[in-house]
């Protein structure tokens, strides 16, 4: 990790991608630490969360409701920052907060977009299961989903920050759940530790069969988080009345633009039609104002009553973030993603 307090190293968006990322795709800088001027802090960086939404930023026309990265400059992303300078009467020094610092050791806020965290016994949960992956699970399972007791759902990325929170919050509600993820390990965890009636390895083959042998009754809620083969095994199996709540599809996030691709739209909307299935897209930013202080004291009583387990899968150093966000897409993180950038202490 970086001690030098005199330079601001910065992970900078190099190229557009075309499909996956690539290392030669961002480029590390280095400037010197930027000083606050009236009514602004100097934020230092401890941890930094890597989401799949970060993808969709990195092409040359974003996906509408959040501007894309322009070339040259530093990687977008969610922080837990320590304030080490204020000129803002709002906020002194040593204060944690949630920020959107990016990819690098120090930011410049006017506070506007700063969250308290002073008191939080794991800061960095505030990046997980206590902040906007946690929050997307809530949202999109409880007010779009709506599970009832005995209904079946089904979560791609069980394991992933928003998947392993949506099953858990499925089986509070008494549904049954059925995850698919990447690697028997996994899979486990799932069971084992987070209460999974079952789950089901997608690297393994005939994933239809396998899906609609765990789904007898079929399926009510299916969180869409992954699009791809996985949808293509859902369809078949949703019920009369079915619910999707959408939140993304990173199987198709680096597909390029010449890629061969399966048409299911004549399958999909013949099944919504048919079905009856409320199929509908969600931005997480939209619910702040609304929803968040009730997700937070929720999710903050299920975690001390142990009835939500959250798993994170830690990295060390701002240097690793590239390869990081590539394993991220590629399905290899282990719970929700985080980048250790300096010492919390």
């Amino acid at each position: 990790m970086n001690a030098d307090a005199t330079s601001n190293r910065r992970i900078l968006l190099a190229a557009h991608p075309k499909g996956l990322p690539a290392r030669q795709d961002f480029r590390l800088d280095t400037q010197p630490v930027p000083v606050p001027a009236d009514g602004q802090v100097l934020l230092r960086t401890l941890h930094l969360s890597l989401d799949p939404y970060m993808r969709n930023l990195m092409d040359e026309i974003g996906p509408g409701y959040a501007p894309p990265v322009a070339l040259g400059e530093p990687m977008v992303g969610g922080t837990v920052s320590r304030i080490v300078a204020s000129r803002n009467p709002g906020f002194h020094e040593g204060q944690l907060v949630l920020a959107n610092a990016g990819w690098q050791d120090y930011a410049l806020s006017d506070g506007s977009d700063l969250r308290l965290l002073d008191g939080m016994a794991q800061p960095s949960l505030a990046l997980g299961g206590l902040g906007m992956p946690g929050f997307t699970a809530y949202v999109g399972l409880l007010d779009i989903g709506q599970p009832r007791p005995g209904e079946t759902v089904v979560v791609a990325a069980a394991t992933g920050a928003v998947g392993a929170v949506v099953g858990q919050l499925a089986r509070l509600k008494g549904a049954r759940v059925v995850g698919i993820a990447g690697g028997a390990d996994k899979c486990r965890y799932a069971v084992e530790a987070l209460g999974f009636d079952a789950c089901l390895d997608r690297r393994e083959g005939q994933l239809h069969e396998r899906l609609a042998a765990a789904c007898p009754n079929g399926i009510d809620v299916y969180f869409e988080n992954v699009g791809g083969a996985v949808l293509d095994a859902v369809l078949p199996l949703l019920n009369l009345g079915a619910r999707v709540p959408v939140c993304g599809f990173i199987a198709h996030y680096n597909q390029a633009p010449s890629s061969p691709r399966q048409d299911l739209r004549p399958q999909l909307l013949a099944t919504v039609l048919q079905k009856r299935v409320r199929m509908q897209g969600f931005i997480i930013l939209d619910h702040y104002a609304d929803r968040f202080e009730k997700f937070r004291r929720d999710m903050e009583q299920w975690l001390a009553e142990g009835r939500v387990k959250l798993r994170e899968d830690r990295v060390e150093g701002l240097e690793q973030a590239p390869a990081a966000f590539v394993g991220l897409l590629e399905g290899r993180n282990f719970g929700k993603l985080i980048v250790d950038v300096a010492p919390a202490g």
